[in-house]
């Protein structure tokens, strides 16, 4: 059972409606015990890093999310928000983030980005795929997803950076260690490439 993790911050009804066109199940995570059963997790997540770490916290539900994942090795993936909170702290906030995959967020240096409208990094953009990851089976280097964001994921191993985008800089715009996988850009607002993306997921 795909679960999604509904801890007050992200397009939660447009995963649900992704899923359910393609006859996925898909269930909705409002406490602990929702997650029981779970075969893969969805983290999804918009907004400030401190308010994503701070509501989740608050929820009740990290302490099985983590057991589920770090113990249980279910599959789970950080998108946007949520992929910024897998890394261990953020220029966004003081907070710590959960610290599955080490590095930390960045805030983009707007100097570097040569448009006239610099920040959030708002519309179409493309991934270079550098790796055979099978969460990017089907993709290239012409690939393009739906971004929004002005901070962006710094990865320390750069062995766990599956996909780069580059937006002034070239940074990672996809990341996986193990089961754990994390996306900027926003699958459930890239049409038919998100699909094909939440797809994959599922077939992990």
């Amino acid at each position: 059972m795909i679960t999604i993790i509904d801890y007050g911050l992200g397009n939660i009804r447009a995963f649900v409606n992704v899923y359910e066109r393609l006859n996925i199940k898909i269930r909705i995570a409002h406490n602990p015990s929702d997650m029981k059963d779970a075969t893969k997790i969805i983290l999804p997540g918009v907004g400030a890093f401190d308010q994503a770490m701070s509501q989740l916290n608050r929820s009740g539900m990290r302490e099985e999310l983590e057991k589920q994942v770090l113990i249980n090795k279910i599959p789970v993936i950080g998108i946007c928000v949520g992929m910024q909170m897998l890394t261990n702290s953020s220029d966004e906030g003081n907070l710590p983030g959960l610290g599955w995959i080490d590095g930390r967020v960045r805030l983009f240096d707007a100097s570097k980005i040569p448009y006239k409208t610099r920040l959030p990094h708002m519309g179409w953009n493309t991934i270079d795929p550098v790796s055979n990851c099978p969460l990017l089976d089907g993709f290239n280097n012409e690939s393009r997803f739906y971004f929004l964001h002005s901070y962006y994921f710094e990865c320390d191993d750069s062995d766990m950076v599956i996909a780069n985008t580059t937006y002034g800089i070239t940074y990672a715009s996809a990341v996986s260690r193990d089961n754990i996988f994390g996306i900027q850009f926003h699958p459930e607002k890239s049409h038919i490439n998100g699909i094909q993306l939440l797809h994959n997921f599922a077939k992990l």
